[in-house]
């Protein structure tokens, strides 16, 4: 048996492309976690580091180690990365 799918938003408050995300996931009844970069630099220092950005939001998706970033904004770039884990292993 698969692991479980692991998603994490990185958002920040006010920002209505992030809450689309979110809200785009309970739709699809997918189970998420929110890291607020709201007055956090460090945290997009991180998101710099990891994928040469700073905005959000930028969406993890992956199962153990193995995870891709979805850097691009659009439910669309979302939905393809989430069609690409679900080709892998259906029962996420």
């Amino acid at each position: 048996m698969g692991e479980q799918l692991s998603v994490v938003v990185w958002s920040k408050q006010g920002c209505h492309y992030c809450e689309d995300v979110k809200q785009y996931l309970k739709e699809k009844g997918i189970a998420y976690q929110t890291v607020d970069v709201t007055n956090q630099d460090e945290r997009r220092d991180i998101l710099e580091i990891k994928y040469g950005v700073r905005y959000v939001p930028i969406i993890e998706i992956g199962r153990g180690n193995v995870y891709e970033a979805v850097t691009e904004v659009g439910i669309t770039h979302l939905e393809k990365a989430l069609d690409r884990y679900h080709h892998k292993n259906p029962a996420f």
